[in-house]
Formats: structure tokens, C-alpha cells, sequence
């Protein structure tokens, strides 16, 4: 046996336990990823392996995929999406969309969907599902949906939408192309809609309505904690001169700016007003003692004309001393340990912002909820307060022995007065790279850097939107790939089917070159796939004499049908991390989908192409 048939074994026994350990989920993905490109490595320098163009294969081939355009690509357009996230920038678009669907709150994402297939048919896929990826997470939020139950049919849809025309995905262009220089087949741009519509409407019927029972709603830790935890806080608010509640009247015994809070107490001097409230306009000096849960304090603090700032007058001893907290604000809750030093003492006496330089919020006692001042209040142990601050403020908390930090508590609150910055470098980009004349590379390289120079995100926030399974599983797919074409292994596979399905009918053709295309587009690149069967589905054709539209059709479908592995096309790797999702969970969704197109295809085409 050569040494290269022998590499080649090797290689196909790496990438069959790559997959497997993948869909076992017994090991961390990253792992799994590193210990491939680790045995490729060993392998190809112990069986020393020249590429087809006559290059040897080095180490640097298995480790250039983390420079890949596609990986930066992912990357940057998860900080993007950050930088959305972080500003609240899309918060009125998914209200908008929760409304229109008048409180079919299970169908909020359904419109949404369908308009990701019917754009995906005439824009790259990538700029369309980073455009309403997070739409649609703020639509799921708002409707108290996870996440997970709508990113994967974001891709899947996109997906599904780009295989009905010939600018649909670049895979189409690339098989086209191919097909025009090798034969006489010429697709133009709705050459294959028809039958691209039906296969991709049954996959949509399983995609909006099978597969979101078979997702898990999976949450982080502090995700979970903060979904069931509806208990209140007491908090004040103090009306200062351009405050935005000057003004505000009371209607109906209550004060209709605040309708996510309970207002317990006006304090007005020396003079305090209870409800219900009659006639009580809001003005200056006024101090308004509000319950209210922490995600409404943490929007409170958030809106563009907050309504509680971390900003005080240090000249009023009446109250803890605030300051003005530059850059992002994290909130967190902290429990007043047994025998503080807190205990007994209002939150002015005590020192805590001087000594922390963080701001208490808020203040929650399961006993009983006073009607004072939050700042007459006098602590006791087991009371949780909700304090601001920065991440490294809190932090230092951990190690303060008058309070002990709830870890799972702390997120940071939205930017929302950068959101329309935001709103503007997003569009900026989606418009670049769906006009093609910018690279989709390029554009989402500059709107990271756009994203943290205009105050929208910071390095910290950034880095944290970096998947490090993403960049793993990227890396690892393009190591096997470059393995599997060193070796002619992707090469011996296309051959052995021709030579499988010699003297075979053309319905049995098609549909045996779907099935293999449709399992190798899920590991290696798509469009390499394509490339790499066409001459094979137009030899095909030509076997039995037939027209080698079917096949080359046959091909770009079942090319796009990369739905069972996270690494199969862009889009699976964007929505990966914000879903959630675990490899596995593409396995469990994807396949029955793609089966369902193969079935579809091979019951469908005989019939239109009349074979």
C-alpha cells in the first residue's frame, strides 16, 4: 500500500472520530477540534504527503484555516451583533413585530422567518441572517421565548430560501459557472425556482413547525436565576431639575410613566404623600419611593433619558454620595452578611459607595416591604441589594466581608443612548455587503472596529462575543478538508460512486448523487463540495443520455443542504452561540431535514424534469 493510500485511511478514520466525539458531546468541542488537527498533524509529518499541485502539505496548511476570511468573517459579525445587544438598538423593532402579530405571542417569529427565506432568494445568506439574528433573539425576549427555539430556523430558512434562485447563494454561481464551461447548460436566474420552491417549501412546513419541538431551551446560569426571579426591590428616585418625570401628572391614582414599577411613597420636603395619588405632578426636589423588580430598575437605568442615573449632587448629606460611573455599568446583587458591619446602619451611614465605588439601587427584604426612603432604611442581614458599579467594582466585592456576591447575578445594563450609533454601523454594513461591492470580510472587519471606536462595545465586551467552539470548529473543518484533498480522498470518494451507479436509471442516479453531496456538504466547505462533484453529475447526465440540468440542479440543492453539523455553511456557526446550541443539537434538527429534501427531491424531479 503507498504511503499516501495510507494517509488517506488515516485521515478518514480521524475525521469519522471527529464527528462521532462531536455528536457524543462527552467532550469539550474545543478538544475534540484541537485533537484533530493534532492527529493530522502527527500523521502527515510521520507519511510525508504532495498535494495534487505538487506542493508538500506542511504543518502551516492545517493551521492556516484559523486565518480563513470565512472564520474572521463569523467572528466579527458575532461582536457586531454584541454591539446590538449591548445597546438595546433593536428593542422597538421586535415590540413592533410583537404587536403586529396582536399577541399571538407563539407566532411572532413566524413573519419574521418567511422574510428571511423570500430575501435570502436575492442576498447572500450571511448578511440577511446577521441582519435579523438579533431581531429575532429581542422578538423571543419579548414574547418570553428562548432563543433557541428561532436562531437555528433563522439559518435553516436562510438556507432553504438561497437554493431557489441562481444568486441565491454563491454555491449556485459557482455550479452554474462550472457547468457553463464544461458544457453546454446555461442557468439563468430562475432556471431552477420551480422545483427549488417545492423542495424548499417542505422544508419549510418541518422548519416552522417540527423542529422548534425538537430544540432545547437552553440558558446560562445567570439567565436561569434571572428568568424566575420576580421579587422587588425598594428604590428611590430622585426628581432633579431636567429630570425626565418633571411634569408627570398622576391619572388614576397612579403615574403612567412608571407602569412597570409600584410607586409606595412621594416624598416632597419634609411632607409625604401616599397613595392612592390624586392630583400629584411630579417636580423638582421630589423623591419617589418606588417596588420595583431588578429588570425594571436595570431598564430605568438604561433608557436613553434615564430615569435613575448613577450621578448626584455630593453636596446633599441627606443621601449616599454619587458619582458619575464612566464606561459600561454592570448590575449585581449582594446579601448583607451575619454581625456586617452594615447591620443597623442607613445606607448613608454606612459608607458603602466611598468604600466599594458601588452604588446601591436598590434594597430587598423578604420579611416586609417598608414605605420609607431607601435611604432611611436601616439593614439588616439577609437583605439583598441591587448595587451598580463597574465589572472590576464588583468584582472586588468578593472579597468584602459585610456582603457576599450572588456571582450568577451579574450582567451589565444596555447602552441604550449609543443604540442609534449602533443602529447606523450595523445598516452600514449589512448594506456593503449585500451590495457586493465591499467583501462581506472587509465590511465586518470595519464594523468591529466601527462597533468599539464609537463607544458602542469595549475590548472586555468584544472579546466575550469570541465563541471559542466557532473558532475551534472552523479550524478543525478546514485542517480535514485540506486532508481529505491532499490525499485525493474526496477525490476516491466521487469516483467510487460513478463507479456504484454505472448502468443505474436516472431517478436512482439523482437521487444517490443528493444523498452522497448532502452528507459531504455537511463536513467539508459546500461550495467545496460543488466543485467538486459537478464534472461527476454532468459525466452522470451523460451516461444515460440525458439533459444535465437535472444533475447540475440536483447538485446545487443537495450542495446547500447543510443543516446537520454547525460547520456546514456560515450561518450555523452565527447562530451557534447566541442559541446556545451544542453540536448535537444540529445533529437531532438538521438531519431529518435534510433527509426530508433528499426524499422530496427524489420523489419530486423524475416528475419535472420527466425522466
Amino acid at each position: 500500500m503507498h504511503s499516501v493510500d495510507i494517509a488517506m485511511a488515516l485521515t478518514f478514520v480521524v475525521i469519522a472520530s471527529t464527528v462521532v466525539l462531536y455528536a457524543m458531546e462527552r467532550y469539550a468541542i474545543e478538544i475534540v477540534a484541537l485533537g484533530s488537527i493534532s492527529a493530522f498533524i502527527v500523521i502527515f509529518s510521520v507519511i510525508p504527503v504532495t498535494a495534487p499541485d505538487g506542493a508538500a502539505i506542511t504543518t502551516g496548511d492545517f493551521l492556516a484555516g484559523f486565518a480563513n476570511p470565512a472564520l474572521i468573517t463569523v467572528i466579527c459579525l458575532l461582536i457586531i451583533g454584541q454591539g446590538l445587544f449591548q445597546t438595546d438598538a433593536l428593542e422597538a423593532p421586535a415590540k413592533a413585530i410583537v404587536r403586529m402579530t396582536r399577541g399571538r405571542s407563539l407566532h411572532a417569529a413566524i413573519p419574521v422567518l418567511l422574510a428571511v427565506a423570500v430575501l435570502s432568494a436575492f442576498l447572500n445568506n450571511t448578511p440577511v441572517v446577521v441582519m435579523f439574528l438579533p431581531i429575532l433573539t429581542a422578538v423571543a425576549a419579548t414574547v418570553g421565548q428562548s432563543p433557541a427555539r428561532v436562531l437555528m430556523p433563522l439559518s435553516f430558512l436562510a438556507i432553504l430560501g438561497g437554493m431557489t434562485t441562481l444568486i441565491g447563494s454563491s454555491t449556485n454561481l459557482l455550479v452554474a459557472n462550472y457547468a457553463a464551461q464544461t458544457s453546454d447548460l446555461k442557468l439563468t436566474f430562475f432556471s431552477f425556482t420551480g422545483i427549488g420552491l417545492i423542495v424548499a417549501s417542505v422544508g419549510a412546513v418541518y422548519v416552522l413547525f417540527v423542529m422548534p419541538r425538537l430544540l432545547k431551551a437552553r440558558k446560562t446560569m445567570a439567565e436561569e436565576f434571572q428568568a424566575t426571579s420576580g421579587k422587588q426591590f425598594i428604590a428611590q428616585i430622585e426628581i432633579t431639575y431636567g429630570h425626565p418625570l418633571i411634569g408627570v401628572e398622576s391619572v388614576s391614582g397612579m403615574f403612567p410613566k412608571l407602569k412597570d414599577m409600584t410607586v409606595r411613597l412621594v416624598q416632597r420636603g419634609q411632607k409625604p404623600i401616599l397613595p392612592p395619588f390624586e392630583n400629584v405632578v411630579l417636580a423638582p426636589g421630589d423623591m419617589v419611593i418606588v417596588a420595583a423588580t431588578r429588570t425594571a430598575l436595570a431598564n430605568a437605568l438604561s433608557r436613553r433619558q434615564p430615569l435613575m442615573e448613577a450621578e448626584g449632587d455630593t453636596g446633599n448629606p441627606g443621601r449616599e454620595i454619587q458619582a458619575a460611573q464612566p464606561g459600561s455599568i454592570s448590575l449585581a446583587e449582594v446579601v448583607v452578611a451575619p454581625a456586617s458591619r452594615l447591620m443597623g446602619r442607613t445606607l448613608p451611614q454606612s459608607g458603602f459607595y466611598s468604600d466599594t465605588g458601588c452604588l446601591v439601587m436598590g434594597i430587598q427584604r423578604r420579611s416586609r416591604m417598608p414605605r420609607m426612603a431607601m435611604n432611611d432604611i436601616r439593614l439588616e442581614a439577609g437583605d439583598v441589594l441591587l448595587v451598580s458599579g463597574s465589572e472590576e467594582e464588583i468584582a472586588r466585592l468578593r472579597g468584602n466581608r459585610d456582603v457576599l456576591l450572588l456571582d450568577w447575578s451579574m450582567a451589565e445594563v444596555p447602552r441604550r443612548r449609543y443604540a442609534p450609533r449602533a443602529l447606523v454601523i450595523f445598516a452600514c454594513v449589512v448594506a456593503l455587503a449585500a451590495s457586493g461591492l465591499v467583501p462581506i470580510v472587509s465590511t465586518a472587519v470595519a464594523g468591529t472596529f466601527a462597533m468599539i471606536a464609537s463607544g458602542c462595545l469595549n475590548i472586555r465586551q468584544a472579546m466575550r462575543a469570541i465563541d471559542s467552539r466557532i473558532f475551534m470548529l472552523v479550524g478543525a473543518s478546514l485542517a480535514g478538508a485540506v486532508a481529505l484533498e491532499g490525499t485525493g480522498g474526496a477525490t476516491a470518494i466521487a469516483t467510487a460512486l460513478v463507479t456504484v451507479l454505472d448502468g443505474a436509471s436516472a431517478p436512482v442516479m439523482l437521487s444517490a448523487l443528493f444523498f452522497i453531496v448532502m452528507v459531504l456538504t455537511n463536513f467539508l466547505s459546500n461550495n467545496a463540495a460543488a466543485v467538486l462533484f459537478t464534472p461527476i453529475a454532468i459525466n452522470l447526465a451523460q451516461q444515460i443520455g440525458a439533459e444535465p440540468e437535472a444533475f447540475v440542479v440536483c447538485l446545487i440543492i443537495a450542495a446547500n443542504s447543510s443543516f446537520a453539523t454547525p460547520i456546514g455553511y456560515q450561518t450555523n456557526l452565527i447562530v451557534m452561540g447566541p442559541g446556545h446550541y451544542k453540536f448535537n443539537d444540529f445533529v437531532r434538527a438538521g438531519t431529518p431535514l435534510a433527509l426530508v429534501l433528499w426524499l422530496t427531491f427524489s420523489l419530486v424531479a423524475p416528475w419535472y424534469y420527466g425522466l
